[in-house]
């Protein structure tokens, strides 16, 4: 799977807890938004990114996985290489990403 959301449960957690618990994984979060029906086109990253949402709503378009809609505390994963774009829902959205590194290759054994 290119694409790996990891859906809120519970109380979603404030925007400053979350920044929290990504730089705890070794990231560097960032925010932005984008306001309603904005669009990104198809591109793709080099790296692995982490990306949660924190308000609003947005709908990742990808080719393998197809469409896959994020709401406040939902947790996307996408690997590198992965083709996506992106539609913002009626509300706009806010986002908080972060690149991940990647996991080093297993020694031989």
């Amino acid at each position: 799977m290119a694409a790996h959301v990891t859906r809120s449960e519970g109380p979603t957690m404030a925007p400053a807890e979350i920044e929290s618990a990504m730089r705890a994984e070794g990231l560097d979060p960032r925010r932005w938004g984008n306001g309603p029906g904005d669009r990104y086109g198809w591109h793709d990253h080099g790296y692995h990114k982490v990306l949660y949402c924190l308000s609003g709503s947005i709908v990742f378009h990808t080719r393998t996985d197809g469409d896959v809609e994020l709401h406040p505390g939902d947790r996307l994963e996408i690997e590198p290489g992965t083709a996506h774009a992106a539609t913002v829902g009626r509300a706009g959205v806010e986002c908080v990403e972060a690149p991940a590194p990647s996991p080093s290759p297993s020694a031989p054994a």
